[in-house]
């Protein structure tokens, strides 16, 4: 059976308590980022390690084919972001940007779409 590392992560980040606001903001990626993250079945290696570092923990247990122990053996080093005030500085893709902005509007464009077709439909009415 084929792994699903979005819903393994998931699964960690939930059993473990984690805000997904605070995650979002400690990775530097809006909410939707996180559960569109969660929904990938092939979720990519360095999102799972981001979200390792932030969260402290060691993915190699679930991802043994990715990870070894020493990749995450660091992860009590870095000081541990609260309440959103601080953030990991990991290079980040300005593509990445981009596309979850483009995201975020489209999500936007789509709701005013539905908002207006239901007020259409009342009117008809």
């Amino acid at each position: 059976m084929e792994k699903d590392y979005g819903k393994i992560v998931e699964y960690i980040v939930r059993k473990n308590g984690y805000n997904i606001t605070e995650l979002a903001t400690n990775l530097s990626v809006n909410r939707r980022s996180i559960y569109n993250w969660f929904n990938q079945k092939d979720l990519r290696t360095d999102i799972i390690f981001r979200i390792g570092y932030i969260i402290r923990h060691d993915f190699s247990n679930e991802f043994p084919e990715l990870f070894t122990k020493d990749d995450f053996k660091n992860i009590y080093n870095v000081r541990q972001p609260c309440l959103g005030q601080m953030s990991l500085s990991f290079p980040n893709n300005d593509d990445e940007d981009w596309k979850n902005k483009y995201i975020e509007l489209l999500e936007k464009y789509n709701t005013i779409l539905i908002s207006n077709k239901q007020v259409k439909n009342l009117q008809l009415k």
